[in-house]
């Protein structure tokens, strides 16, 4: 592909587009050296030295706030207005509002990630993408707030309430609210938000108008995807990243590319949505529901704007955006460039946004900062208050986004049925903002406080609750030799409790073991679960605990979901005895079984890895232009692991023969299902030399030196643990003479980890 910047293919120099020189003078980092080097230090964030507040129990504190009180602190702040941000209409509601939401609305069901569960709309990039303008003065505002409740309360609950109190004295009647958002403390370094570059300049300091325009060449090198013709092409984001491109929270409300389009616009915001996990109807809802309050910002022109916050001047103090026109808030201020009210009653909760754009046609024209932007063609439509100047009328203002909801038949039914039955429309847009704001929690155990509402949902991924007693110490031993008399392999086990428990991601808390969704579709359906040998593995445990409450103790039961588990921990016991060190894996019952009516099935299927370097699994069709190791290393991550941790199940989870499609790649081993540290023996040899078996470098041959046979094969999830410095440091470790015990030990505190990962019903998180 031609480099547009350098047609020839001139030689360069390598830190070509670096930006060196700012007000101290910037280096050349690790990364610009070696961009492909694999960076495990991701694995190793939100460490305790970060955190001040480390020692307080979160949990505790919040739950001696007088919620109340709380409440009515944020109500009163909300309608006092600051000179240094004069609110509109006096009612800082609105805006309160669109920071919720924007902090919210990262998160993206393919991954998990994003969300307002760490408030990290405090940091770098998300607290300078062009679509969080003036969000830092919305936080800002909310200090004194989290000044008087300190550690009781973190920034991302605080955010989230906020929105909630800001809707309720606008006479909206919010479903719920659930504190437990612990609050990070430190950038994201993990998440792929997309390029952070455009033409060599940060996207937040790019005009919006040229965001999503550009060459087809430059689209493969940013990894964007190409749209349209040459008249109106523009970019979006690749799947499956929520927005449709950098530096916005969903779509451009001027239409793709700012084409003005509401034909594409419906298009952008059906993909976008639905990676967001809403529907058409809790899309509509949103958005209706959203614009029902206070006004967009567009009087002054994006070029005359200042830098975002992350480069902005010192004294800025963390503030960006700085508007130089008049008072550079107020009547003057700027955000996303359109100017202009949706409502005749912008601070309180009505039908009157759907009611307007069904009961006018609009035309288009630009606002003062030259966005794209609708009009009523009728000149005696209803007009708006202007938000600042007493006596004022405008007129009122759609965006390209609103008019989608008109022309797309689909959401046109929709906005339909809002328009017959408001109460219906209050109740749609309840439920699907407190979807929005807690989306990415995870279980219902982990949410705090009076207002969690009773009805489970099932984007909640619900689970019965255990009426009976548990089993105790012996009920394990007396289940534990029938699971070793039932004829059930190592491998076997090893892969039914692994497959159920992996699956976790702590992005937002789904997955995992607890409720024993891989006996159900879709987990018990796919392909990297080696489903035949999963099903005889779920059949014969069900007669186990079918035999179990059949000897009739009482109101002691035995979970499917612990009998998986304990099988893992039976088979590794096992394979450590048979390898020479006797250990017992911890085990800890509790666990429930769900069923198909609370999963949702389509959900779900997100959770299924497009790579799972434990298993050896890469599925090429999704045509990912990722390496698989650095797929893996978002995997560990998702699992929490850290390097060590990583490292030493690889090892194992490798001689016990886990391959999803039982080939012997990375069984560096004569003995499979032996916990042994032979993987690491093989991969730290010198008698060894390792070479790809075609151009991809996708698969290895691993040959003896001495003879040159062939004598393993692997992958480049295999080979990482050797070529990748940190990681073979630490395979080292277990290659030594003196690590089998160690190795062992250290397998089962990381499995156990594993085990454990949705165990919310016992931790304290």
């Amino acid at each position: 592909m031609k480099d547009m910047q350098n047609p020839e293919g001139l030689a360069q120099c390598p830190f070509r587009g670096t930006r060196i020189g700012g007000a101290l003078g910037t280096a050349p980092q690790i990364d610009d050296w070696w961009p492909n080097r694999l960076p495990v230090e991701l694995l190793h964030q939100e460490q305790p030295a970060a955190n001040p507040l480390q020692a307080e129990n979160y949990k505790e504190l919040f739950n001696k706030i007088n919620f109340q009180q709380l409440k009515q602190d944020i109500k009163a702040l909300l309608v006092d207005s600051k000179d240094w941000w004069p609110a509109d209409y006096a009612n800082y509601g609105p805006q309160m509002i669109r920071m919720a939401w924007h902090s919210a609305g990262t998160y993206r069901i393919a991954d998990g990630r994003g969300g307002a569960g760490q408030a990290m709309q405090r940091f770098a990039p998300i607290n300078s993408w062009w679509d969080n303008g003036n969000t830092d003065k919305s936080r800002r505002l909310l200090w004194p707030i989290k000044k008087k409740y300190g550690a009781s309360l973190s920034w991302a609950d605080l955010i989230v309430l906020t929105g909630n109190c800001a809707l309720e004295i606008m006479n909206f009647p919010t479903f719920g609210f659930g504190g437990g958002r612990r609050d990070a403390w430190e950038p994201d370094r993990s998440t792929y938000w997309g390029p952070e570059f455009w033409g060599g300049k940060p996207v937040d300091q790019v005009p919006a108008s040229t965001h999503h325009k550009g060459h087809p060449d430059e689209m493969v090198n940013n990894n964007l995807r190409w749209v349209g013709g040459p008249k109106d092409a523009y970019f979006d984001l690749e799947n499956p990243l929520a927005a449709t491109h950098q530096a916005l929270i969903y779509v451009n409300p001027e239409g793709p590319g700012g084409n003005g389009d509401p034909q594409d616009s419906a298009r952008e915001i059906r993909e976008s949505f639905a990676r967001m996990a809403m529907g058409d109807e809790e899309t509509v809802a949103l958005i209706a529901g959203g614009h029902a309050f206070g006004k967009s910002h567009g009087m002054v022109p994006a070029a005359k704007i200042g830098a975002a916050p992350e480069a902005a001047p010192i004294h800025a103090q963390g503030f960006g955006w700085h508007n130089p026109v008049g008072s550079g808030n107020g009547a003057n201020t700027m955000t996303n460039g359109i100017e202009g009210s949706w409502t005749q009653n912008p601070t309180r909760w009505d039908n009157s946004y759907l009611e307007n754009l069904f009961s006018f046609d609009w035309k288009k024209i630009q606002s003062p900062a030259g966005a794209t932007q609708w009009t009523p063609v009728d000149p005696n439509a209803p007009k708006t208050p202007d938000a600042h100047i007493a006596g004022q009328m405008n007129n009122l203002m759609m965006m390209t986004s609103d008019i989608a909801l008109k022309v797309d038949p689909e959401y046109r039914k929709v906005c339909e049925k809002f328009l017959a039955d408001f109460d219906y429309f209050t109740d749609a847009f309840s439920r699907a903002w407190y979807k929005l704001t807690h989306r990415d929690m995870g279980p219902k155990e982990r949410y705090l406080g009076p207002e969690v509402p009773a009805e489970d949902m099932i984007w909640q991924d619900p689970r019965p609750s255990v009426n009976y007693d548990l089993i105790d110490d012996n009920d394990i031993a007396a289940l534990k030799q029938r699971i070793l008399d039932s004829g059930l392999t190592v491998s076997a086990l090893v892969s039914a409790a692994w497959s159920a428990a992996s699956v976790y991601r702590h992005s937002d808390k789904r997955g995992g073991a607890n409720g024993a969704r891989i006996s159900l579709a879709p987990q018990n359906t796919w392909d990297l679960n080696r489903p035949d040998e999963l099903n005889k593995v779920i059949q014969t445990l069900r007669d186990i605990q079918d035999g179990f409450a059949d000897l009739q103790l009482g109101n002691k039961r035995v979970s499917l979901a612990d009998l998986i588990v304990l099988g893992g921990c039976v088979a590794v016991e096992k394979a450590a005895h048979d390898a020479g060190v006797p250990i017992e894996v911890p085990f800890t019952a509790g666990r429930v079984d769900t069923t198909l009516e609370l999963t949702d099935v389509e959900s779900f299927n997100w959770l299924k890895p497009v790579s799972d370097g434990f298993k050896n699994y890469h599925n090429d069709t999704v045509g990912y232009r990722v390496a698989p190791e650095r797929i893996f290393l978002d995997r560990a991550q998702l699992l929490t692991l850290t390097a060590p941790e990583w490292t030493v199940l690889v090892g194992g989870l490798r001689v016990l023969d886990q391959n999803y499609d039982y080939s012997k790649h990375g069984v560096f081993t004569e003995r499979p299902g032996q916990l042994t540290n032979d993987f690491f023996q093989v991969l730290t040899s010198m008698d060894y030399e390792w070479a790809p078996q075609n151009q991809r470098e996708m698969l290895f041959n691993i040959k003896e030196r001495a003879s040159g046979a062939i004598k393993y094969t692997a992958t480049r999830c295999d080979l990482i643990f050797g070529a990748n410095a940190q990681l073979r440091n630490i395979a080292e470790v277990y290659a030594a003479d003196d690590a089998q015990q160690r190795f062992v030990h250290d397998f089962v505190a990381a499995w156990n980890k594993v085990m454990m990962l949705d165990r919310y019903d016992v931790k304290d998180e």
